[in-house]
């Protein structure tokens, strides 16, 4: 059997902190118990270790399942639609949608679901991160945006009852008529800012949804509508905060719109290393009489078939919030700042917005599972799929995944049915003290060592980011860290999470080892420019840099 190659080094710290990796080297023989007991009690010694100092990414570790571990004794299959048992019976679809109708409230949705009702929501809870809720509302869009319409064979099922055979109905879909006057009536234009997660820049390739950038450099070359660019930017710029440029995206947004593109727009509710909350209210008072005015707010497409399915009225645009932490976190601030318990208010990105088509949101950040999680949430209006409802499931091929692990929404629901709101609003003032703690010990320990650390927050936001430390302490804190752009000046950066987990005293540990002597290596801060030299058509200009973890 192949051994064990080198990983990236493990910086010495203490004892605890290094791994024999070949311990772990599997033979066909298997391993004897000793041998397996021994590496596996390493292992946890490891993840234990590391776990007492994690700071650097949006994850919650403060999980304790343990109460629920005869769930590992049964493999547990969610597949198909969560509102449909399936003949799969070992699920968890009960916790799973008692799970959904708790986020449908947080998020104003109308709830329960009832498929006969346009306005209620569908979702599903992930057996990845917020990566693949992303995923999904992407060809949600792109699909819906391309004016694919679903159709029932309704005659072949007519004729299979009539000889007593029961069969899931044949899902096909419709493709509308071309437009004469409009080429790109049905390409959808993706627009998302400079500080959105690496996932999306991954979909829109994966589903080859044309970014705005790609189209401009290849049918425009020479037109990009923002002065402060030479030509096309990869992305629509963000503020200093991390926010989206909402005037950038406006100019942007008209040129394409003008042109006869629908469009999707990705927007960001605590984005992945700024943690920014982008105004998705101002977004929508911005975009809709843009869209109003090139016939985008709504449109009717036709198709080839006949009566029902004649034509169809839909949006021209579709909007996607990416709330892999905010979508959990944000909504309980807002409950306490409602009870008069904080001043601080972020801004509205739910269903509240009735120009809101879809929200993400991870369970593994908040509030927190010992793997990756979410949950994707639209409405009934907006689907287009499944493309098929197979027998051999008994349910609709509703989601992304297929095979879903049910354990994560029994997991979800035991945090719930374990805490109140008022519960989880202390929590969130809890992790906003010490977040603001944090700030103001990093901006002293710059003044006590006479060093810019480059420390910054955003608005409400869980990270705060600063000067990049030694590899040895961004190891042992597990701190991410970014290149970034800032003040015209090219920084290396680290950032920490405030999570449930983290306390004043962990902070303190952290400021300790930042005073130490070498802890900052000298950086060079070369200038640096957001312009782009030239328009290249040679496909999307998507770098994964500054992308973050989700």
């Amino acid at each position: 059997m192949s051994k064990s190659s080198e990983y990236r080094d493990i910086p010495v710290i203490d004892s605890k902190r290094v791994l024999d990796r070949t311990q772990f080297d599997l033979s066909v023989e298997g391993l004897s118990d000793a041998k397996r007991k021994k590496a596996m009690g390493n292992a946890i010694d490891y993840l234990k270790k590391q776990q007492e100092t994690f700071l650097g990414y949006q994850v919650s570790q403060d999980v304790d399942y343990k109460e629920l571990s005869d769930l590992l004794t049964v493999s547990i299959n969610n597949v198909g639609d969560p509102f449909s048992a399936g003949n799969y019976t070992p699920n968890t679809k009960f916790f799973e949608t008692a799970v959904l109708n708790y986020y449908a409230d947080l998020w104003r949705a109308k709830s329960p679901h009832d498929p006969k009702d346009p306005e209620s929501y569908w979702g599903y809870v992930l057996s990845m991160g917020s990566s693949e809720g992303n995923i999904f509302a992407s060809w949600y869009a792109r699909d819906y945006l391309s004016g694919k319409k679903l159709i029932v064979n309704e005659d072949e099922e007519k004729i299979l009852k009539e000889i007593g055979l029961e069969t899931p109905k044949e899902l096909t879909y419709a493709h509308p008529k071309k437009d004469s006057r409009n080429a790109n009536a049905f390409t959808p234009i993706a627009f998302f800012s400079e500080d959105t997660h690496y996932s999306v820049v991954k979909m829109m390739l994966t589903l080859k949804i044309d970014i705005f950038s790609e189209i401009g450099r290849c049918k425009y070359p020479g037109e990009c509508p923002l002065d402060e660019y030479d030509a096309w930017p990869n992305n629509v710029p963000s503020n200093d905060e991390g926010q989206i440029d909402i005037d950038a995206l406006a100019i942007l947004v008209d040129f394409f719109a003008s042109k006869g593109y629908p469009i999707f727009i990705v927007a960001n509710y605590g984005s992945t290393f700024k943690g920014a909350y982008d105004d998705v209210e101002q977004i929508g008072k911005r975009i809709l009489p843009i869209l109003k005015k090139y016939n985008l707010k709504d449109r009717e497409i036709f198709y080839d078939d006949t009566d029902a399915f004649s034509s169809d009225v839909r949006t021209g645009y579709w909007i996607h919030v990416d709330a892999a932490l905010g979508g959990s976190y944000i909504p309980f601030i807002e409950k306490a700042h409602n009870e008069g318990l904080t001043d601080a208010k972020a801004p509205i990105f739910d269903f509240r917005l009735p120009f809101v088509h879809s929200i993400s949101t991870s369970g593994h950040k908040w509030p927190g599972a010992p793997w990756a999680t979410g949950l994707i949430m639209t409405k009934v209006k907006y689907q287009v799929i499944p493309p098929s409802d197979p027998e051999y499931i008994g349910s609709g091929d509703t989601t992304f995944a297929g095979s879903r692990n049910g354990t994560s929404a029994a997991i979800l629901w035991d945090f719930f049915a374990k805490n109140s709101h008022q519960d989880l609003m202390k929590k969130a003032l809890r992790c906003e003290e010490v977040a603001a703690y944090t700030e103001k010990r990093l901006k002293e320990l710059g003044k006590n060592i006479g060093q810019d650390l480059f420390v910054a927050r955003s608005p409400l936001s869980l990270t705060i980011r600063f000067k990049r430390p030694s590899e040895a302490i961004i190891f042992k804190y597990s701190l991410s860290c970014e290149t970034l752009c800032e003040h015209s000046k090219v920084r290396g950066y680290a950032h920490l999470f405030v999570m449930n987990h983290v306390s004043k005293e962990l902070i303190d540990r952290l400021i300790d080892d930042l005073s130490t002597e070498g802890a900052f290596p000298e950086q060079s801060e070369e200038p640096c420019s957001k312009k782009i030299e030239k328009d290249i058509c040679s496909g999307p200009a998507l770098p994964v840099h500054n992308r973050g973890f989700e």
